[in-house]
């Protein structure tokens, strides 16, 4: 359970950095609501984030592993942009306000989302 509140907490750190600097290409909550609201947004955009993240991109990696090795592991920035995609999908079946647009937006969004969990996550393990 500790795993996966830090991981949650990373996460929403994450998205929020990432929501923060793509701007209107990928956002989180509506624009019209109270700072509440926008961070239970956060909270459950992040816990689904995490859930997908924890058990859907371990079995995806996995399966991939010889074309993640063939491509120097640049298959990896496909495969967190569409588990970012996937995020989003399953977000707007819950009714979460959580957006990114396109392809192109959500392998920038997975770059920040990966270097702003690497260096927290640096600081979390002391």
């Amino acid at each position: 359970m500790p795993r996966f509140l830090t991981s949650w907490v990373l996460s929403a750190a994450a998205l929020a950095a990432a929501a923060g600097l793509l701007g209107t290409h990928m956002s989180i909550g509506d624009s019209s609501a109270t700072m509440s609201e926008q961070l239970i947004t956060l909270a459950v955009v992040a816990a689904i984030f995490t859930v997908i993240n924890m058990f859907v991109a371990p079995v995806v990696k996995l399966l991939s592993l010889p074309f993640i090795i063939l491509t120097l592991g640049l298959l990896l920035l496909v495969i967190n942009a569409l588990l970012l995609l996937l995020t989003d999908w399953i977000a707007e079946q819950l009714d979460v306000a959580f957006f990114v647009d396109g392809f192109r937006w959500a392998i920038l969004g997975a770059v920040v989302i990966s270097v702003v969990n690497a260096v927290l996550g640096t600081f979390s393990k002391k």
